[in-house]
């Protein structure tokens, strides 16, 4: 038999961050021709994650533009695509989770007749609009998908439900707990200088982002006023911010929080830069997906500053907790955890259920079975 040909495709950093260990499971074996693709829908934030896990990718499709709509993400990358496709002709495609270029990428495969292999397929939120344009993305993929990699037996089970034949999927764990192999380090130094000036060990250190699509305007402004209550009422918080550079986030989060004693608003950081924040935060609240999956993993108790979310494994295992974007619903529960020893602890000792570290050679070993099948 042949080397399968591999194609993977991402274009943002959480697409990235959560691929790299994939890729490197991929490069590794001797079955497998691995080609990587970016479509840089994130450009300065995606660079950073191949740099730390030293991927070159072959194509580059750098479609990031100012202001860019969903539209034209989709078009360019659909665009791009098709020509790397009739050059390449992979066996398999490999997209991650539920971004714009994922669902593109899937598209654009599709029509070159191209199978596609979706990894963390099968997370829903069963409502359209939140998360934006997540939800949709997701479930547009999989109805092109050929191989769903699902991360846990909840997300199994929602692919079933919709009609997925059973022998296309594979549960497999996340790869995101096999990248933190990669990044966390014991006495890490972080290049950001406030964040080395922080006592992590003396103050209750909450790590903050939030910056999602249906969270701008109301919900932004209501998690910053949130925070500045509780910096208010807890003397010995830290409240660390990473603050997305997207104006409408950023303009609305200085303005309210901007000089608020210890509310500290840093630039975005690496993905090693996080993971290691992660590991020396108390707590950690967020709007992130990634994050709901990675913090559990270090012990830290998750707010969710959202309504919904697809990661309900986490919320039933009790290592995250929903508040969305009510005040005095986000001041109340982070008040509890900093407040109370036995609350905190159910949440910091809950078992995180997305896997062991090692899906990126479950879904390896996926693909070689697939291939192997198809030559029989």
């Amino acid at each position: 038999m042949e080397n399968i040909k591999v194609m993977v495709i991402f274009g943002t950093r959480p697409e990235a961050i959560k691929m790299a260990p994939l890729i490197k499971e991929l490069e590794k074996n001797s079955k497998i021709d691995c080609t990587v693709c970016v479509t840089a829908q994130h450009r300065e934030i995606l660079d950073q994650v191949l740099k730390i896990f030293s991927i070159i990718p072959r194509y580059d499709l750098n479609i990031m533009k100012t202001k860019q709509s969903l539209t034209g993400i989709t078009c360019s990358v659909l665009e791009g695509l098709e020509k790397i496709f009739d050059k390449e002709r992979p066996d398999i495609v490999l997209v991650h989770g539920d971004t714009t270029t994922t669902f593109a990428a899937s598209l654009a495969a599709f029509y070159k007749k191209i199978p596609v292999g979706h990894v963390e397929a099968g997370l829903r939120s069963y409502n359209k609009y939140s998360p934006y344009p997540e939800e949709i993305n997701r479930k547009l993929t999989s109805g092109l998908t050929d191989l769903h990699f699902a991360p846990t037996t909840i997300s199994k089970d929602n692919l079933l439900r919709e009609g997925v034949k059973n022998n296309a999927i594979f549960v497999t764990g996340n790869t995101v707990i096999d990248a933190m192999k990669y990044t966390i380090e014991e006495n890490y130094v972080f290049k950001n200088a406030e964040l080395n000036s922080i006592e992590y060990n003396n103050k209750k250190v909450i790590m903050v982002t939030a910056h999602r699509r249906e969270n701008w305007g109301t919900g932004i402004e209501n998690i910053c006023k949130a925070l500045k209550i509780i910096a208010r009422e807890n003397q010995d918080v830290e409240v660390l911010y990473l603050v997305h550079p997207n104006p409408v986030v950023k303009d609305m989060v200085n303005s309210i929080l901007k000089n608020v004693d210890r509310i500290h608003l840093l630039e975005p950081i690496d993905t090693k830069e996080i993971h290691n924040l992660m590991k020396k935060c108390y707590i950690v609240m967020t709007d992130s997906g990634g994050i709901q999956e990675e913090a559990p993993h270090l012990g830290k108790p998750v707010l969710v500053l959202r309504d919904v979310t697809e990661r309900v494994e986490a919320e039933k295992a009790g290592t995250v907790k929903l508040v969305g974007t009510d005040i005095d619903k986000i001041v109340v529960n982070a008040n509890n955890l900093l407040r109370d020893t036995i609350k905190y602890n159910q949440m910091s000792r809950s078992i995180n259920p997305y896997g062991d570290g090692n899906a990126s050679a479950k879904i390896v070993d996926a693909l070689i079975t697939y291939f192997n099948k198809n030559d029989l």
